[in-house]
C-alpha cells in the first residue's frame, strides 16, 4: 500500500452507491441520485484521491463518473471480469456491495490503473446509437427465425414487425452519418479509416465509438485493448496453442467481418493472408493474424492522421497463434 496516497473503490447499482477507500478503511454508501452524486464529490474532493476504480456497469456508471470526471477526480472504469479474476486471486470469495467496493479499492491500490476521461457527449451518443444499432440487427435476426415457424394471424404479425425494424434500422443508419458529418474531427478519422480497402462506414463507425484509443497506443497495446494478441500457453515442457482472449467484442466482431472482405480486396491484407495459409496455417488461425494487422495499419493511419497507401505502410511482421 502506498504511503500517503488514497485509493477509492465505488460499486454502482442502480439506487445506491457504496464507496470503500483505502488506507483508512471507511466506508459508506449514497444514494446515485444527484444529491448523493453531490455529497459523494464533496466529500472525494476533500480526500485527493490518487485514483477512484468503478467498474463498467451497463450504463449506471455512467452519471456516477460523469459528476466525478467533471470535478476533476481522477476515475478509471474497469472491465468486471478483471475485478473479480482480481477478487479470487486475493481470497475475496464473498459478494456484497459493501466487499465488492473494498474488492475495487484493493483493486486501485494494488493495480494502480491510469484514469481516462470520460469520452464527451457527442462520443457517448455515437456509442449509444451504435448499441442500438447492434440491438434492431439482433431482433430482427430473431423474428426472421421466429418466421420459420410461424403460421395464420402470427406470421402476418412477425412480416410486419420484420419490416419496421428493417425501416427503424435505415432510420437509424441515417442518424449515425448525420451524428458523424456533424463532427468535422471524427468526420476526418472517418475518412482515413474508410480509405482501407474493406473498411466500411460499420467498422468506421464501430472503431471511432468503441476503440476511442485507436491512433494513440503502440500495435501491442491496441492488440491487446482489442483482444486480438495471441497469448501463450505454456507450463513446464508443455507448449500450449497460443489464442486470443478478452478484449472487446464489438469490436472485434466488426473488424472480423471487415478482415473478410479485406482478405479478398485489400492488397496488402489479401497478400498476408495467402503467405499464412501456404505455410500451413489454418484458415481461422490466418485470419485472426490478419485482423491483427489490420488493426495495426489502422491504428498507425490514425496516429499519423495518413490514408491508406499500401506503398508507405510497414512491412513488420505480425505475430501469428499457432
Amino acid at each position: 500500500m502506498s504511503t500517503g496516497s488514497v485509493f477509492v473503490g465505488i460499486d454502482i447499482s442502480k439506487d445506491t452507491l457504496d464507496v470503500a477507500v483505502r488506507p483508512t478503511g471507511q466506508a459508506w454508501r449514497v444514494g446515485s441520485d444527484s444529491a448523493g452524486l453531490a455529497d459523494l464529490v464533496a466529500r472525494l474532493q476533500t480526500m485527493r484521491p490518487e485514483v477512484i476504480v468503478v467498474e463498467a456497469t451497463g450504463g449506471y456508471e455512467v452519471p456516477v463518473v460523469a459528476a466525478l470526471a467533471e470535478a476533476k477526480l481522477p476515475v478509471a472504469v474497469i472491465n468486471p471480469r478483471q475485478v473479480r479474476d482480481f477478487a479470487k486471486a486475493a481470497g475475496k470469495l464473498a459478494k456484497t456491495d459493501r466487499v465488492d467496493a473494498e474488492v475495487l479499492a484493493h483493486f486501485a491500490d494494488a493495480m494502480k490503473p491510469s484514469p481516462r476521461p470520460l469520452p464527451d457527449a457527442q462520443h457517448r451518443e455515437l456509442e449509444a446509437q451504435l448499441a442500438r444499432r447492434r440491438q434492431l440487427i439482433e431482433m430482427t435476426v430473431m423474428e426472421r427465425n421466429r418466421l420459420r415457424g410461424a403460421m395464420g394471424r402470427v406470421k402476418v404479425r412477425v412480416e410486419a414487425h420484420i419490416e419496421w425494424l428493417e425501416k427503424e434500422l435505415e432510420g437509424q443508419d441515417r442518424g449515425l452519418r448525420a451524428l458523424l458529418q456533424a463532427s468535422p474531427v471524427w468526420r476526418e478519422k472517418d475518412d482515413i479509416l474508410q480509405s482501407a480497402p474493406g473498411v466500411g462506414p460499420v467498422t468506421s463507425l464501430t472503431v471511432l465509438a468503441a476503440l476511442p484509443e485507436l491512433g494513440t497506443l503502440n500495435r501491442h497495446q491496441i492488440a491487446a485493448l482489442v483482444g486480438v494478441a495471441p497469448f501463450a500457453r505454456d507450463s513446464g515442457q508443455l507448449r500450449g496453442k497460443r489464442a486470443i482472449w478478452g478484449g472487446r467484442a464489438a469490436v472485434r466482431a466488426s473488424l472480423y467481418m471487415a478482415t473478410l472482405s479485406a482478405a479478398k480486396h485489400n492488397p496488402v491484407i489479401a497478400a498476408f493472408y495467402r503467405r499464412l495459409l501456404v505455410v500451413g496455417k489454418p484458415k481461422k488461425v490466418a485470419l485472426v493474424a490478419c485482423m491483427r494487422k489490420l488493426l495495426v495499419i489502422l491504428n498507425a493511419m490514425l496516429k499519423h492522421r495518413t490514408p491508406w497507401a499500401s506503398h508507405h505502410l510497414s512491412r513488420s511482421p505480425v505475430p501469428v497463434p499457432c
